[in-house]
């Protein structure tokens, strides 16, 4: 890979890249300066360099330089961003935050805190949005509140993919990895001309690989023990393994430039996967309330004898739950895969129109929709006290209108005006097994719906006060509403008192907000600006989706960021050098919170997941970025950030729920920082030889937002190592990597629900893989 790649021109959504040059990026030891990138986080092209807020811009030969084919994997080098696959408690889903705003819980009735979008498509939920980087242009990731323009729920800030475009070029490549436990990935795209002022381009990946974490049968490893066997345990005692990949995923569009002015863009994709749960060792107990207990269990199911140390990959998690009494608990059968399935995809139509040579029109039609199911063994033991089976529709339809155009001498005067709207529909069906409490709780939540529908109103303009100096204002309303309807049975059909007080129920949400964004900056010299800007932006309200009683159909209102931001963007020493650099101040209302705690009101015997109103905090931070070309061929880039959040008041439910104004947000790093190093060695006979480095470090973090020990995540360093030879025509290149390098153990999450049992999430090991890329 040449050292063109690592900052690589991003162009702007109708300036795709050659397929070709995407396949196998050419060589650059001829360029000394770091390259320009295009961005359109404002809705209209500019420069990175020119955009008064806080960007992390990254082409696609940017991230295939680091190897990163996973959304997940760009937090590594975004600073202040946080992005995990999560638990096989949460399924195919997305935690997503920035600056210390975000959202974990899976529910589709919840709202993100990160707005996530695909071609200016927007994903309304934290599941299906875990998708592969194939055949992208560009990733923009937003810090901030993004409240004026990319609406609702972009409170944290945005992600924004872009695909590249049909071009007509007749190009295109493929690719094969293979690596450590059967690890086996093709991915490959093309781009053709159908007709003159027709183009198409179709790309597609798949992806397997073995997991990692045993499935360990105890009764079979421990014959002694009592413990029965499961029958499906081989010889080695192995029932299965957690941490499979199989992903498939397709795209296709179309391109019609037949009529002077216009573009017409048809685009379409497809993910499936089908694969083992996330994995899930227990690693610590909480015995208290009804646990309290506990010692009334027979000796054979001595909890602490499941418990995995630290190190340790593997599980005795059976996902069977055999109807018995065991001392004062009551066990409903429940037996549930331990399997994740995923189906979902979506089609857009993507016009844009040229009114005149100062007026443009843009339509974003869309339809997303996805279905899934996957089975989770909290308990982490043989017993199978705490094992839940969902399954999970979800579709939704949009329309974004937006009307770009300048006024004035010189296009003095630019503006964005639009509207947007969405309807959505998500339908959730749990089975549970709740075996902790005294009496049979195991019951079903059949096709629960939520009906949620947003509309929206925007405008922005940018004042060209003079060459140097930009003044931008812009406005949006919004307003939604959430139609619930709740339905509890026992897993036999029958009704229970304890869990079916709310079935038939319904509960509705509505509200509208306002937010403002006003920025100025001011170009001291072609190498440096300053700016400064005050934003707004928020997270949508609603109604408990998982009400336990009559007494959780409770509400919760919207929550409220408003953001406070300082930075500079420079290119020094003629461009060899780019340093970008912000600070913020924000101010954070109504905190919704998922509360596992909640007061005997709310919870007298049935468990509690009740989203609350926590209070207020303060937050600030800062952010630095650079990228350095000292030589030829030598290029070097890094990143660091800090985030200080402190509570300054909490809700009566924050505090019974055991949350103190000294605790931080859930999976936020105080410190995060990483770096890169790569050198492209000519070695005669038209072959260049890449070697990279990159190394990623974040703080400690807690998965609770009441941050008890068993909660704690330490702080950890990861390092990844690559090495490329491509030939001088860059139609084909071979890559050897290693991620983890150090092989270091850490656990990419902990989920941690009250209910006695603590589970972690191991993340992968060491892995080594080779790619060959061939371009055409």
């Amino acid at each position: 890979m040449s050292a063109a790649i690592v900052a690589a021109p991003a162009m702007a959504q109708n300036q795709a890249a050659n397929p070709a040059t995407q396949a196998v990026p050419q060589s650059a030891n001829d360029v000394e300066s770091v390259d320009e990138i295009i961005v359109t986080a404002q809705f209209r092209s500019q420069n990175l360099q020119d955009t008064p807020l806080a960007i992390s811009a990254f082409s696609a030969a940017s991230l295939e330089a680091r190897g990163q084919t996973s959304v997940t994997e760009i937090a590594q080098q975004a600073p202040n961003v946080t992005l995990n696959n999560q638990g096989a408690s949460f399924g195919p889903s997305l935690a997503a935050s920035i600056r210390g705003v975000g959202q974990f819980d899976f529910n589709p009735a919840l709202e993100p805190g990160v707005g996530f979008y695909v071609d200016d498509v927007y994903y309304a939920t934290l599941t299906g949005s875990i998708v592969d980087l194939l055949d992208l242009d560009r990733v923009e990731i937003l810090r901030g509140p993004q409240g004026t323009l990319a609406g609702k729920n972009s409170i944290g800030g945005a992600i924004k993919l872009y695909s590249l475009l049909p071009q007509g070029s007749n190009t295109g490549y493929i690719s094969a990895t293979y690596g450590q436990r059967n690890r086996l990935d093709l991915r490959g795209s093309f781009d053709a001309r159908l007709a003159e002022n027709l183009a198409m381009r179709l790309a597609g990946v798949t992806k397997r690989q073995d997991g990692y974490v045993d499935r360990i049968d105890y009764g079979c490893a421990f014959p002694t023990s009592g413990v029965p066997r499961v029958l499906s345990a081989g010889s080695d005692c192995v029932i299965d393994k957690q941490g499979e990949v199989n992903y498939q995923a397709v795209r296709g569009s179309l391109r019609w430039e037949g009529t002077p002015g216009l573009d017409v863009v048809l685009s379409g994709d497809f993910t499936s996967e089908n694969r083992t749960g996330a994995p899930g060792v227990l690693t610590d107990l909480n015995f208290t309330g009804n646990f309290a207990r506990v010692s009334d269990l027979p000796s054979t199911f001595n909890f602490q004898n499941f418990v995995v140390p630290e190190g340790g990959y593997y599980t005795y998690a059976t996902f069977n739950s055999p109807a018995r009494a065991l001392g004062p608990f009551a066990v409903t059968e429940l037996n549930v895969p331990n399997r994740v399935k995923y189906k979902g995809g979506g089609a857009s139509l993507n016009l844009t129109y040229e009114l005149s040579d100062t007026m443009s029109v843009k339509s974003i039609t869309a339809y997303r929709g996805y279905t899934t199911s996957f089975g989770s063994d909290d308990d982490g033991s043989p017993l199978g006290f705490a094992t839940t089976l969902n399954d999970l529709d979800f579709w939704s339809v949009s329309q974004e209108l937006r009307l770009n155009g300048s006024i004035g001498a010189d296009n003095a005067f630019e503006y964005t005006v639009g509207g947007f709207y969405q309807d959505q529909k998500s339908t959730t069906s749990v089975t549970t097994q709740v075996g902790f409490a005294p009496v049979p709780l195991g019951f079903t939540a059949i096709n629960e719906p939520v009906d949620a529908s947003t509309e929206a109103v925007f405008a922005q303009g940018t004042w060209h006060a003079s060459d140097k100096l930009n003044i931008t204002g812009g406005i949006r309303y919004t307003n939604e509403r959430k139609d619930y309807t709740f339905f509890r049975f026992q897993k036999d059909g029958s009704f229970s008192p304890l869990v079916s007080g709310t079935n038939g129920q319904t509960s509705t949400f509505s509200g509208d907000n306002v937010d403002y964004r006003v920025a100025i900056d001011y170009r001291w010299s072609d190498e440096f600006m300053t700016y400064a800007q005050f934003s707004t932006g928020f997270k949508g309200g609603g109604v408990n989706p998982r009400p336990q009683s009559s007494a959780q159909v409770v509400s919760f209102d919207p929550e409220t960021l408003t953001s406070w931001e300082l930075g500079f963007k420079s290119d020094l020493f003629d461009r060899k050098l780019r340093l970008n650099a912000s600070a913020f101040y924000s101010k954070y209302k109504d905190l919704i919170v998922t509360l596992n705690t909640c007061p005997p009101n709310l919870a007298p015997i049935q468990p509690c997941f009740v989203p609350a109103n926590s209070g207020t905090a303060d937050i600030k931070g800062f952010e630095v970025e650079a990228t350095l070309r000292p030589v030829d061929g030598l290029t070097i880039d890094g990143a660091v950030s800090y985030v200080d959040f402190q509570y300054k008041s909490l809700s009566a439910l924050a505090i019974v729920s055991g949350i103190t104004l000294n605790d931080q947000p859930v999976n936020t790093p105080e410190w995060k920082y990483s770096f890169g190093i790569q050198y492209d060695l000519p070695l005669g006979g038209d072959w260049e030889l890449s070697p990279r480095f990159d190394g990623a470090y974040q703080s400690e973090i807690f998965s609770r937002a009441n941050n008890l020990p068993r909660n704690r995540i330490d702080g950890y360093f990861l390092a990844n190592g690559r090495v490329t030879l491509n030939n001088s025509d860059s139609d084909l290149g071979f890559t050897f990597e290693v991620r983890n390098l150090f092989n270091k153990y850490y656990y990419a999450g902990i989920f941690d629900i009250a209910n006695g049992f603590v589970s972690a999430t191991p993340a992968r090991p060491r892995e080594w893989a080779i790619t060959v890329r061939k371009g055409f």
